[in-house]
């Protein structure tokens, strides 16, 4: 097993099955399904974690009225989902001029089944990472007044971070929180990678298996986060994403897999 942050130079272990702590792609077109076929792998998908939504009257005791900021932080569709369910809840109508700052183009095009999408007034970064959405957010922020749309248990300290030390006028906003899934049952079989997606699905792991031990197995970890979250749990992280190299999970999985050589008997 190679150490966290190492980079894959030679070969690695034959790689058979595969667990992605996310739900089954609904499109048959999904690459995870041309990777498979294409590396002649198992993958396994569920879902390590499952949301609740926050309700509106628990909403309102964080005392935020959406409607005095100017501009949206979401990273992920469910955060465009419980913010429109939040509004439809409150019964506040999200004004034409409102921007959107997104962390990928796929979160950004979401947004077309509850607005109208204009690219001016929907942005996101070029390649996936935080960074490139900084660097977007700080084109306008002496203009906006940010909420960021997160998790109660989730939200990426990175962003904050940004924000704070860039002096962007921003707020918090739980509209949601994750909770562990029961995957007992996935974690007697054997995988030979496991794809984890955020600090709340490594903490589900260990909710389901207290005593699980790496033995070997290749984590793959999506987002700082829950890279960060993966190794304060003790385990050896094999390749962390998005990066330039590793745009997507997929993109991470198929550069680790054409380096896999059949397993000498």
């Amino acid at each position: 097993m190679a150490k966290s942050g190492t980079k894959n130079s030679g070969t690695v272990k034959k790689v058979r099955r595969i667990l992605i702590s996310q739900p089954r792609p609904e499109s048959e077109k999904s690459p995870y399904f041309d990777l498979e076929r294409k590396h002649q792998v198992e993958l396994v998908f569920h879902p390590f974690i499952k949301l609740e939504g926050i309700p509106a009257r628990e909403f309102r005791k964080q005392k935020i009225d959406i409607l005095q900021f100017t501009a949206v932080i979401f990273t992920s569709r469910n955060a465009i989902d419980h913010f429109f369910r939040t509004c439809e809840e409150m019964k506040i109508a999200i004004g034409q001029d409102t921007k959107y700052f997104c962390i990928t183009e796929a979160v950004a095009l979401y947004l077309q089944k509850f607005i109208l999408y204009r690219k001016r007034k929907v942005f996101y970064g070029a390649d996936g990472t935080n960074k490139s959405m900084f660097d977007v957010v700080n084109k306008h922020k002496e203009n906006e007044k940010f909420l960021y749309v997160c998790s109660e248990n989730q939200q990426d300290n990175e962003i904050c971070g940004f924000m704070k030390n860039n002096k962007c006028e921003y707020q918090l906003g739980f509209m949601y929180r994750s909770i562990s899934n029961d995957i007992k049952h996935l974690l007697d079989k054997e995988y030979d990678v496991i794809c984890l997606f955020t600090p709340s699905g490594v903490k589900s792991l260990f909710d389901n298996n207290p005593e699980f031990k790496q033995n070997g197995t290749i984590i793959g970890a999506f987002g700082g986060n829950t890279s960060k979250a993966v190794e304060d749990a003790g385990l050896n992280l094999e390749f962390k994403v998005p990066s330039p190299q590793k745009p997507s999970m997929v993109a991470a999985l198929d550069q680790y897999l054409a380096l896999a050589t059949p397993v000498k008997k």
